[in-house]
């Protein structure tokens, strides 16, 4: 697995996410996999994606290590609703969707099924949902299991000893799981990171215009800029340096990061190869960039 995976939520579709038409999705996934990324992450949530992934990448199957998540009800959204969405742990609803994902991806097996917004671990108990996991996995339609988590509940995920990865939101601007990082590892598991890029919020096109999910409106960009971090970029632009100290993390498997835009994906490869930040730049960063008190709304 790359340490820069692809995110597709961005191929979701409006109006919730960019315009982009069939045939380009098509160009941005092979020019994604061309590029040597070898993680695709998508969701049922995310529209149309996993059929465009299943249309475009299917004869491809062998070259990524393929994502996506459980517990997303099915069919369309309710009229009017925004994300996040509803969910449904219960085992019959895993499994449907499960194999729904399977018939849009162009697959017989998903590498890695997340279960989607981090539901505690009495919910899951009480819906049997790893039961139902376990199950499919024992069938040969999952490999491994995970969890996208956040706080309050994941710790008790980590505990649970169960998920094979997990999927955690971090990045200079959202450090509120930076030691649960460290923790999932250690427990043995696999860390995908979300939001590392932080959107590309701090990118001089975007211009802080959205943030990372789970922030407060304008919250990324105050902790930014009250932490003088600004100083410490030398030549490098804001999202550069922030997807590097992403990078930085000792725990990090790979991190996420999505875009519709070919341009902006060959920037984002150019960033990675770079690495992480040199060891006195990240710790100075860590310093200055401070988590922000626990009442930020994640």
């Amino acid at each position: 697995m790359t340490i820069l995976g692809y995110g597709a939520m961005e191929l979701r579709g409006q109006p919730r996410g960019p315009a982009i038409d069939d045939e380009e999705a098509g160009r941005l996934l092979n020019a994604v996999l061309d590029g040597g990324i070898s993680l695709i992450d998508t969701s049922i949530d995310y529209g149309r994606s996993e059929e465009l992934i299943g249309r475009y990448l299917a004869h491809r199957r062998d070259e990524y290590f393929l994502a996506s998540k459980c517990g997303c009800t099915l069919g369309d959204p309710p009229a009017g609703a925004t994300p996040p969405f509803p969910h449904d742990y219960r085992a019959g609803n895993i499994r449907a969707g499960i194999e729904q994902s399977l018939r849009r991806l162009g697959t017989d097996r998903l590498d890695l099924v997340q279960v989607h917004m981090s539901p505690s671990r009495a919910q899951l108990e009480a819906d049997e949902t790893i039961e139902m996991l376990l199950a499919l996995r024992d069938e040969g339609k999952v490999r491994f299991i995970g969890m996208s988590g956040i706080l309050p509940h994941l710790p008790d995920h980590i505990a649970m000893g169960v998920f094979d990865v997990f999927q955690i939101p971090y990045s200079a601007v959202q450090r509120e799981h930076e030691d649960l990082i460290t923790a999932a590892a250690a427990a043995g598991a696999g860390t995908l990171i979300r939001g590392g890029a932080a959107r590309g919020a701090p990118a001089e096109d975007k211009g802080w215009s959205q943030g990372p999910i789970g922030l407060s409106e304008g919250e990324g960009q105050r902790r930014w800029e009250s932490s003088g971090v600004e100083d410490l970029l030398g030549d490098m632009t804001r999202l550069e340096f922030v997807l590097r100290f992403t990078l930085s993390h000792p725990a990090l498997s790979s991190t996420i990061v999505g875009t519709s835009h070919r341009g902006h994906l060959r920037a984002n490869l150019a960033v990675a190869g770079k690495g992480p930040l040199p060891a006195d730049l990240y710790e100075e960063a860590k310093r200055r960039l401070a988590p922000a008190p626990a009442n930020s709304n994640l």
